[in-house]
């Protein structure tokens, strides 16, 4: 059978932009169908722009640190508007980079939304069709709105990047990485945060000791957390918005937030009618190699509800190339991801959690807690934590967790000595970098939990 294109890719996010281009680059026709912008989540409204905002909230601490080592900072107001348009503008740039790499790589380009009529066949929303030897979906996911009465009067993390200005005073509901994130962003940028927590403590899935920490630390920065809490009522006074809490409180806000998680955007795709297996979410069943139930259909990325990062749907993207077009059979291999939470204080995370480490086996705990060099000068008061698992049969490193200033970029490099299988001893054995706080790593002698 002749078909129009080797690869139809369904969104253009990091996954599925990898995939297209790797495939096309090798000489097959390449078609890709995104209904918004191109760089999906990630790039127009997820990490690149939420972590800028991280960078803009964080220089409010960094001038009166500044002015407490000796230097004179005048006016530290914040420019909202200024911000948001050269955001947007920066935004902008990194779409077209990704759409030029596109044209690039001879990648054919629509900009539609995409839906399947069968293993083979997809219809652009102009009634256009298109037959593909290989269809590969990477659509992605959305924000989810609760239900309940008055939800509405709320917005989604997509919508904080395009606020028309600063919101004096804010509620955020939900504590995963995404709420937990916004919450320091807003706050360092001088609103008045509050959070409803429906468990006791934020971040959920993350390290008990990491987490608490952080919960902390972002209590003493000023944000109220409020945990076992969930809002019951919701009403819309004036101006702002009143919303009364589980556990009692209530409250009125200029914004409310509903960071309550993620669903893939599957819905009305025609993919269970092609007998494609849906998870309870909408997640698309795939095996090792990223296919479905139907042979001709793939799918990467959060839309499989596997590990929803970005970096972990370009390498999804890469095993589909080499599996599919390159003869290589490739496994998706989603086993010790390094991680980082851009919270303030930030935290990079890799491997098991004390709690998954002692159940599965047992296990040394190394922790250290201490005030860093550059704020203790000041008179800062806030602590950093390093962490790590390391089993007690094989002395091998099963967990690293550190809460502070550049753990993100830490837990980068940490995260290639565990994927070649470090132990306790080759992190004794490595001389330290001093003054830094990085060599606490290298210098926790003795165990402070034995968990046998």
């Amino acid at each position: 059978m002749n078909f129009d294109y080797d690869l139809f890719v369904i969104g253009g996010g990091s996954g599925g932009v990898r995939a297209a281009r790797l495939t096309a680059q090798d000489g097959h026709k390449v078609g890709l169908a995104e209904q918004s912008r191109m760089g999906g989540t990630c790039v127009i409204r997820g990490c690149v722009p939420k972590k800028l905002m991280v960078f803009a909230s964080g220089y409010a601490e960094l001038m009166q640190q500044a002015k407490d080592y000796g230097w004179d900072v005048s006016n530290g107001k914040f420019d909202w508007p200024h911000f948001i348009t050269h955001l947007n503008a920066e935004l902008d740039r990194l779409e077209q980079i990704y759409r030029t790499n596109l044209q690039k790589a001879g990648v054919t380009i629509h900009d539609q939304r995409a839906v399947l009529m069968d293993a083979h066949t997809v219809e652009l929303a102009d009634g256009t069709t298109y037959t593909a030897k290989h269809i590969l979906v990477a659509v992605g996911g959305h924000p989810i709105l609760p239900d309940i009465k008055n939800a509405d009067l709320g917005v989604m993390s997509d919508d904080l990047f395009n606020l028309p200005e600063l919101p004096k005073k804010m509620l955020i509901v939900g504590a995963g990485y995404i709420g937990c994130e916004f919450a320091g962003i807003f706050n360092g940028l001088g609103s008045e945060v509050s959070m409803f927590v429906r468990g006791a403590q934020i971040l959920r899935g993350f390290d008990e000791e990491a987490r608490g920490h952080i919960g902390d630390a972002m209590q003493q920065r000023g944000v109220r957390i409020h945990t076992g809490c969930a809002p019951m009522k919701i009403e819309k006074r004036g101006n702002r918005i009143w919303v009364k809490g589980s556990n009692g409180h209530e409250e009125e806000f200029d914004l409310l937030v509903w960071a309550t998680g993620r669903n893939p955007n599957t819905g009305g795709l025609g993919l269970a009618e092609l007998g494609v297996e849906l998870e309870r979410r909408g997640e698309i069943c795939v095996d090792e190699y990223s296919q479905t139930a139907v042979p001709s259909i793939y799918a990467i990325g959060d839309v499989t509800g596997r590990v929803e990062l970005t970096p972990v749907a370009i390498r999804d993207g890469v095993a589909f190339h080499q599996t599919v077009f390159q003869g290589d059979k490739t496994p998706v291999d989603h086993a010790l991801v390094p991680t980082a939470i851009f919270t303030q204080p930030e935290m990079g995370t890799i491997g098991l959690t004390e709690e998954e480490a002692c159940e599965q086996e047992p296990t040394l705990v190394y922790a250290t807690a201490f005030r860093p060099m550059q704020t203790t000068f000041v008179g800062g008061e806030e602590r950093v934590l390093f962490k790590m698992l390391v089993s007690k049969k094989t002395d091998k490193v099963l967990g690293i967790h550190i809460v502070g200033p550049g753990a993100g970029e830490m837990i980068q490099f940490i995260g290639v000595a565990l994927k070649m299988g470090a132990t306790k001893a080759d992190f004794d054995r490595t001389c330290a970098v001093h003054p830094t706080m990085a060599e606490e790593l290298v210098t926790m002698t003795h165990p402070v939990r034995d968990l046998a």
